[in-house]
């Protein structure tokens, strides 16, 4: 169904009514917003008026669409579960809702050809007040000296129970004053919890307590913890054991041969972050070895891409 008019609240309801019973959550903002907070080689590209909606992945997203995705047969192996799902799911819910419209949709791995990040993720979110994004800045007095550390997304119904996954430019959507930018909710407010929450994001992220920061009103079912707890190279075979992907693809063989080099093709992909786009010039990326190493690595990029909740959720 294409929009009669066009509004903030039409474009919220109809991505609501597509996207809510999946499992997604939107929040509208406007390209503005975004710029503002970001060196002119981040920005987006359109008039800052420009209506722009970020779209989250609650935990139920997991039941009520990843499952039904893969049950249904539309994963075809070349690329991350997932992201296909996500991108299946918004996709599908913009060409349904909004067919006359000039709309770019980014999701949160794409990558320009230069290797800048098509949007900084955690940056939209905040922006839009969907989840407040802590960053070494937000403690007074910080303890750690000349150490970075990254920032992490905090929603204030899950915690870091959700990921950020999109983001959909209405392209030929100009806003008047309508639409006010609220702020995030801070749900970390002490200084003592802001460096709980950054230590544990950064020096214990594999056992996701950072996530329970807040208590969470939903979390990720033990099926979901499951999936996102195995290495990605494994994943694949985890969801054989649980009766998917049985019937034979004719991508299987090809899937093989690109699995040595595809398995921190993702890291690859989210290198480029709100942090490292800025400091560029003091990090470096070593050769790790071994399955430990590699997971270790692939967080590390995570990071630095601002989305670690995304390569692990």
């Amino acid at each position: 169904m294409a929009l009669p008019t066009v509004n903030v609240d039409n474009v919220t309801k109809l991505l609501e009514e597509s996207l809510c019973k999946l499992g997604f959550e939107i929040k509208p903002l406007k390209v503005g917003w975004y710029n503002h907070v970001l060196p002119a080689s981040l920005q987006l590209s359109y008039p800052e008026d420009t209506l722009a909606v970020v779209v989250l992945s609650t935990p139920s997203m997991f039941e009520l669409s990843f499952l039904p995705f893969l049950e249904q047969q539309h994963f075809h192996r070349l690329s991350d579960p997932i992201d296909q799902c996500v991108k299946h799911c918004v996709s599908s819910a913009v060409s349904q809702c909004f067919s006359n419209h000039a709309i770019a949709v980014s999701y949160d791995y794409e990558l320009f050809p230069s290797r800048k990040p098509k949007f900084l993720a955690q940056t939209a979110a905040h922006v839009s007040g969907a989840a407040f994004y802590y960053q070494q800045s937000d403690v007074p007095q910080q303890p750690w000296g000349d150490k970075k550390m990254y920032g992490v997304c905090v929603h204030p119904r899950f915690g870091g129970w959700f990921a950020i996954r999109a983001l959909i430019v209405f392209e030929d959507v100009i806003l008047g004053p309508e639409l006010k930018q609220p702020l995030p909710p801070d749900c970390v407010p002490s200084r003592e919890d802001r460096i709980r929450l950054l230590e544990a994001f950064n020096f214990h992220w594999q056992d996701w307590t950072y996530r329970d920061i807040i208590s969470p009103v939903q979390t990720y079912s033990q099926k979901q913890k499951d999936y996102f707890g195995t290495l990605p190279a494994q994943r694949i075979d985890l969801l054989k054991t649980w009766g998917f992907l049985q019937k034979d693809n004719s991508e299987e063989t090809e899937l093989k041969q690109r699995k040595g080099k595809s398995q921190c093709s993702r890291a690859d992909q989210l290198w480029m972050s709100e942090a490292f786009s800025a400091h560029r010039h003091e990090l470096t990326r070593g050769q790790q070895k071994g399955q430990q190493q590699t997971s270790y690595k692939r967080h590390q990029c995570s990071v630095e891409a601002g989305d670690a909740q995304n390569l692990y959720t």
